[in-house]
C-alpha cells in the first residue's frame, strides 16, 4: 500500500503551525521569567539585612514571644505555591511530589528544635493547607487534606500587599495557637535551567531556618550573601529592642512568604520556557522527519510511473 502523500503534507503543515505557537509561548515566558527573575532577586537584600537585624536584637532576649514560641506540633499548616496553568515541564509535579512524600510522614516535618534538643511531634497530626495556585488546591482536595484556603488571581509579579492576606492568617492562627508550625512548600529559582522543590518552615521564627534560606539564596545570587557584620551595639532602641523585635517577626514571616511566590513565579516561568523551547526543537525533527518521508514516497511513486511507461512501451514492441 502506497504512502498518502498528501496526508504527510498535511501533517507537515500542522506540525508547523503548533513549532508557531510553542516558539510563540517561549518569547512570552522568556519575558516574563525576566521580570519575575528581577522581582525575586530584588527582595534578597531586604531579607537578607532583615536576618541580620532578627539576630542581633535576638541577642540576650530571653522573653517569650509568640512567633518565637516552640511547641509540640499538633496541628500543621502547609503554604503550597504551585501555577494556575500546566505547559510548564515538571514544575508542578515536582513540587507536589516532594510535598506528597513529606507529608506522607508529618512527624519529620513537625519536630521542633531548641538550643539543639529535638521535640518530637504528636502521634496524630492534623494537616491544613493554603493552595497558591490551581494546581496546589487541587492537590490538597485530592489528597484529603482540609484546604482552609485557595489564592490564584495572583500577578506574574505579584507585591507584598497582594500576599499579606496569607501571611496574616498564618501569624493570627499561630499565635492563637491553632496551628504548631507553618511550613512552606516552594520551588527555589537556581537558574534557567534549574529549580528545587523544597519546604521551609515559616513559623516559629527560626535562626536556623533562615540562615539556610538565605544562605541558598545568596549562592546563585549576585548580591552575594548576608552581611554578618551588622552591629545594634552603638544604637538606642525606643521603646525596646524587645518592642522593635515584636515588630520585625511579622516582617520577617511576610517576607518569608513573599519571596518564596517569587521563587516559585521565577521557577514556573523558566520551566515553562524550557517546555516549549523542548517542543519547539521537538517539532522541528518531527519536521525533518516527515519531510524525509514525503521525499521518499514521492520518489517511490515517480518511480512506479517510469516503470509503468516502460513496461507499457515495451508491451506495445
Amino acid at each position: 500500500m502506497g504512502v498518502n502523500t498528501k496526508a504527510i503534507k498535511s501533517r507537515i503543515k500542522s506540525v508547523g503551525n503548533t513549532k508557531k505557537i510553542t516558539k510563540a509561548m517561549e518569547m512570552v515566558a522568556a519575558a516574563k521569567m525576566r521580570k519575575a527573575v528581577d522581582a525575586a532577586l530584588g527582595t534578597r537584600t531586604y531579607a537578607t539585612l532583615a536576618w541580620d537585624l532578627l539576630v542581633n536584637l535576638s541577642k540576650g532576649q530571653k522573653e517569650n514571644l509568640p512567633l518565637l514560641e516552640t511547641r509540640k506540633v499538633k496541628k500543621l499548616l502547609v503554604i503550597l505555591v504551585t501555577s494556575n496553568r500546566g505547559l510548564c515541564g515538571s514544575f508542578n509535579s515536582n513540587i507536589l511530589r516532594k510535598t506528597a512524600e513529606q507529608l506522607k510522614y508529618p512527624k519529620n516535618i513537625s519536630i521542633q528544635r531548641v538550643d539543639g534538643q529535638e521535640i518530637e511531634a504528636s502521634e496524630e497530626i492534623e494537616i491544613d493547607v493554603i493552595g497558591i495556585g490551581k494546581k496546589g488546591a487541587d492537590f490538597a482536595k485530592k489528597q484529603g487534606y482540609n484546604l482552609i484556603a485557595s489564592y490564584s488571581d495572583f500577578s506574574d509579579t505579584p507585591s507584598l500587599d497582594d500576599i499579606m492576606p496569607i501571611s496574616k492568617m498564618a501569624i493570627a492562627e499561630y499565635e492563637k495557637k491553632n496551628y504548631d508550625k507553618v511550613v512552606v512548600a516552594y520551588t527555589d529559582f537556581q537558574s534557567a535551567i534549574a529549580q528545587i522543590a523544597k519546604l521551609r518552615q515559616v513559623l516559629p521564627v527560626s535562626e536556623h531556618d533562615l540562615e539556610k534560606m538565605l544562605d541558598e539564596l545568596g549562592e546563585n545570587s549576585e548580591l552575594g550573601t548576608k552581611n554578618s557584620e551588622l552591629s545594634t551595639d552603638d544604637y538606642l532602641f525606643e521603646p525596646s529592642s524587645t518592642e522593635v523585635l515584636k515588630t520585625i517577626l511579622p516582617r520577617l514571616v511576610e517576607t518569608q512568604v513573599y519571596q518564596a511566590i517569587l521563587e516559585s513565579g521565577a521557577s514556573e516561568h523558566s520551566a515553562r520556557m524550557m517546555a516549549m523551547r523542548n517542543a519547539s526543537d521537538a517539532a522541528e525533527d518531527m519536521i525533518k522527519e516527515l519531510n524525509l518521508t514525503f521525499n521518499k514516497a514521492r520518489q517511490a511513486s515517480i518511480t512506479q510511473e517510469i516503470a509503468e511507461i516502460a513496461g507499457g512501451a515495451a508491451a506495445l514492441e
